[in-house]
């Protein structure tokens, strides 16, 4: 038989839990956080990303979309990323400074410094700025993150800058995050 006080624990640790599961998560601010969507009509989460947005095809961007990020967002911010390239993560985009109000990058991002949005667009491991596919050696499929930041300031990064520049200068500035996993192999 369990000791009374065991009874107490135990209730009161699970009234917890089930309070906390009705409430909204929280973001750096103690603020309800809304919660940021990102979608591609060209693959599904966790889906394999067809060849044609690859180093094996046409090494275009594919088309993204999101739900409207929280009331103080700034700007917007864009990685994708291979952490299951040989030896470290590979980056294979870095996007910054996108209007607050955009909603979708369309396929086929022009490989250019600056959009004609205002977005500027940083180096790539490849290294090139804009948008490089895919292009994982032989083997297992590889996970393609694309992350989209939702700040409460522009960067004031020069285009150009790396994966390492615009983590250190978000640092802070979050107000949500998201997150579209694609696969590819070869």
């Amino acid at each position: 038989m369990i000791p009374t006080t065991h009874w107490t624990a135990v209730t009161v640790f699970v009234v917890l839990i089930f309070f906390a599961a009705g409430q909204p998560a929280l973001n750096a601010n103690g603020d309800a956080a809304m919660e940021l969507k990102l979608t591609s009509p060209a693959f599904q989460p966790g889906g394999m990303i067809p060849r044609k947005f690859t180093c094996d095809g046409a090494d275009v961007s594919p088309a993204l979309a999101w739900s409207d990020p929280p009331a103080g967002t700034q700007s917007l911010a864009l990685i994708m990323d291979d952490p299951d390239a040989p030896g470290r993560t590979w980056v294979h985009w870095v996007l910054y400074d996108l209007p607050s109000d955009a909603r979708e990058l369309p396929e086929g991002v022009p490989k250019q410094n600056r959009l004609e949005s205002g977005a500027l667009q940083g180096n790539n491991d490849f290294p090139k700025i804009g948008y490089g596919g895919p292009c994982p050696p032989p083997g297992p499929a590889h996970r393609y993150f694309f992350k989209l930041y939702a700040l409460d300031a522009k960067t004031g990064l020069k285009p150009g800058a790396t994966k390492a520049d615009l983590e250190k200068v978000m640092k802070g500035h979050i107000l949500a995050q998201t997150e579209l996993v694609g696969r590819y192999k070869r």
